[in-house]
């Protein structure tokens, strides 16, 4: 079979393919571009695979980087771009579950090319369109079915993170696990406890902002993985529950981890620790944590207040809003984001005094005072009970001190 289309990213790439190829060693293009270039997807990043060595590459190349050279790869700089080259490898045994100890290169992409994990990423793409497929994963790309290379109990214990990836790729792909490999990821699901959290998390974030997350979800249910992960060992029942919802895309990793919050039931602070075993990011963490009443409240048909959405910002309303859309609830994002900008103020520097003013005016000192006085009028203010004008601000703030 050959590849009639290039996608752009093949075209630019294509003069190092004949660059070595040119110099006598074979070189493909590999890996998950090939599926990607064959399903008619954007391609993300292009690797090359290759019978050269890497100090051989590095003398085909007047510019290049040493940034795997221990595993066999080298960074080649191309007109502005830079293209990972990695020397056809067999690989020793996995003690971590994750990385070999140590790779032997070798000539035959046979070798190479049977170490990866699933057949529709076992792919090679020549510079002039030919597909080499030895493990018939163009059959099981039109099959739509996810298997894994050879023997997948062997792969799984190579990298346990590709279990993962299976999972994964079922809600990204809309494919199916063929039978044997989802039955080898049940079996093996406990290795997943071998894998930093990190990966895990990168992986389960990915699935659930696929396009068929739910079914992705299922089988990572299905298969026992979610008993590895952190906060999730006794929620089958709470995981289950989110299959049942509408495939409706998520679109940022906040709103994957506010659906899984509410549906366990955390509260902003619970839910705090629970992403802290997941090494969420700060930002996610606060944005959840602030979502999480709002969310609350669609889901009760409760107005939103003034201050509910001076407090929590646009972003945090629509983000609440987006997971009570999937349980049938909530509002049309454009009638909130109008009832936000009637908003008074929608920052305290907009106030039209400061602390400063309350100082000079009202012959104050710095203290905790200052900021309860400045913090009831912000409060007023933004319910619509005071103007924000500088004269009615400053004779409320009287009174509120007599």
């Amino acid at each position: 079979m050959k590849l009639t289309h290039f996608p752009i990213e093949f075209t630019q790439a294509k003069p190092v393919l004949q660059a070595i190829t040119s110099a006598g060693y074979q070189a493909y293009f590999v890996g998950g571009s090939v599926r990607d270039a064959l399903l008619g997807k954007p391609l993300h990043d292009v690797d090359i695979a290759t019978s050269a060595y890497p100090a051989e590459i590095k003398q085909i190349f007047k510019r290049t980087v040493d940034t795997g050279i221990k595993h066999g790869t080298v960074t080649v700089l191309q007109q502005g771009q830079a293209y990972e080259v990695t020397t056809f490898r067999t690989e020793s045994a996995y003690q971590d579950f994750r990385r070999p100890d140590h790779v032997t290169f070798v000539r035959s992409l046979r070798e190479d090319l049977k170490r990866r994990d699933f057949t529709i990423n076992a792919l090679a793409l020549q510079h002039d369109g030919t597909i080499i497929d030895l493990f018939s994963g163009l059959a099981d790309l039109k099959a739509r079915l996810i298997r894994a290379v050879g023997d997948p109990n062997q792969r799984f214990h190579e990298d346990a993170l590709r279990m993962m990836r299976a999972v994964r790729f079922k809600s990204q792909l809309n494919f199916k696990i063929e039978s044997q490999t989802q039955t080898a990821i049940s079996n093996q699901h406990q290795l997943l406890k071998k894998i930093a959290v990190e990966r895990v998390h990168d992986e389960l974030i990915k699935l659930m902002l696929g396009k068929n997350w739910t079914a992705g979800l299922n089988s990572f249910i299905a298969t026992q993985l979610y008993q590895t992960c952190p906060g999730l060992s006794t929620a089958k029942k709470a995981l289950f529950a989110l299959t049942t919802l509408p495939t409706v895309p998520l679109k940022t990793e906040s709103a994957v981890w506010l659906l899984f919050a509410h549906q366990l039931g955390l509260t902003p602070k619970t839910v705090k620790p629970f992403l802290k075993q997941w090494k969420s990011a700060n930002n996610i963490i606060q944005s959840v944590s602030r979502s999480l009443p709002l969310l609350d409240k669609f889901l009760a048909q409760q107005n939103l207040s003034n201050w509910d959405y001076y407090y929590a910002g646009l972003p945090i309303v629509l983000l609440a809003n987006q997971i009570a859309q999937l349980y049938g609830l909530g509002a049309a994002p454009a009638q909130l984001q109008k009832r936000y900008h009637q908003l008074p103020i929608q920052q305290r520097r907009q106030l039209a005094l400061d602390g400063g003013d309350l100082l000079h005016h009202l012959a104050l000192q710095p203290g905790p005072q200052l900021g309860e006085l400045l913090a009831k009028l912000e409060q007023q203010v933004v319910a619509g009970n005071l103007p924000n004008n500088r004269q009615a601000l400053l004779q409320s703030a009287r009174s509120m001190l007599n």
